[in-house]
């Protein structure tokens, strides 16, 4: 309480002569909250809550200026203090596209995507070295190395093999190869149903503050193959093919061919999934945040698919399936 009193007094100083009420608009796996603040008018703003002693906004301050700055609908900063870790935005809404494509606006889905991968074209294009963090190597691997951690030690009580181990690093090799040798761009690194807003224009994007300058595929693996809504693969393809062309006419660096790039797409999406398996287990087991397990089953069945189509992720794949024998052939309902 003492917290919101503190952020209602701050907006009280920027608003002296107006009245306004707050609620609760949102809170996202991290230390943020988020308020929406109505004025007698109507008009609304919301304020983002990060306590600075858990969370920095420079990040976000920065990189929205650089995604709005390429031409895209990010909140719009009204005002911020920093020592407080209190920031003034403008309101992107309360529809996210996840709650679109599962209500009315579920016939919408190609030219919600569509929209989605225009702005995702804009950020791309926008693209310079040395403005965001490298998506490097040990960072990739630090990634990766949650699963064994966190999804196999802690979720599910297991302690692999040296065999295991083994197969394990063959398949992370294998991975960041692939990776590595992706073209780079501006990677917003959560780009999915839960973070695009239904607006005008269309999307709104939020939760960009972790962005990083790294493989052109991986907005896409977040995109298409959503931990929180499922696609059918001849859509999920079409609207691949869809962005491959937009892209290539753009002048964006993917790859001609395009099935190099979708095995990079598929290469991409495994070491994001290996990456929120180990999340999901984590925010659960240290966080106490549990409602992220009942995703689980479908972010399994992305890397369980992915792993059978290439032969440099076999040892990946005998392990997925030593982990969850009985699981797997049941349609992945553990």
């Amino acid at each position: 309480m003492q917290r919101q009193k503190q952020l209602s007094d701050w907006l009280s100083s920027l608003y002296p002569n107006e009245t306004f009420t707050l609620a609760p608009a949102s809170a996202d796996a991290s230390f943020r909250r988020y308020f929406r603040a109505t004025f007698p008018n109507g008009e609304t703003r919301v304020v983002m809550d990060a306590p600075p002693q858990h969370e920095d906004c420079r990040p976000f301050l920065h990189i929205g200026k650089l995604f709005e700055d390429a031409g895209t609908h990010v909140p719009h900063v009204y005002a911020q203090d920093l020592e407080q870790g209190f920031l003034l935005l403008s309101d992107l809404g309360n529809t996210t596209y996840l709650q679109a494509l599962r209500g009315k606006d579920g016939g919408n889905a190609a030219k919600l995507y569509g929209a989605a991968t225009d702005a995702l074209i804009k950020i791309q294009l926008a693209s310079k070295p040395n403005e965001l963090l490298p998506y490097d190597e040990a960072l990739l691997r630090r990634e990766l190395n949650l699963f064994p951690e966190w999804y196999i030690g802690k979720h599910l009580g297991k302690t692999l093999s040296d065999k295991q181990s083994h197969n394990l690093e063959r398949a992370f090799k294998a991975i960041l190869a692939n990776n590595l040798a992706q073209p780079c761009v501006y990677v917003h690194r959560d780009y999915h149903s839960r973070n695009l807003m239904l607006t005008e224009p269309n999307p709104g994007i939020l939760d960009f503050q972790d962005a990083v300058y790294g493989p052109i595929t991986y907005d896409l693996a977040s995109l298409f193959k959503d931990a929180y809504i499922q696609w059918e693969e001849p859509e999920i393809m079409d609207w691949l093919i869809r962005y491959w062309e937009k892209a290539r006419a753009a002048g964006l660096p993917v790859r001609e061919d395009f099935g190099e790039f979708y095995r990079d797409y598929e290469m991409m999406g495994v070491q994001r999934h290996i990456k929120v398996l180990g999340i999901f287990a984590r925010l659960s087991h240290r966080d106490g945040k549990d409602g992220y397990l009942k995703d689980i089953p479908l972010v399994f069945e992305y890397l369980h698919r992915a792993c059978a189509r290439y032969i440099d992720l076999k040892p990946l794949l005998n392990l997925l399936d030593e982990l969850h024998p009985n699981d797997v052939q049941e349609g992945y309902s553990f």
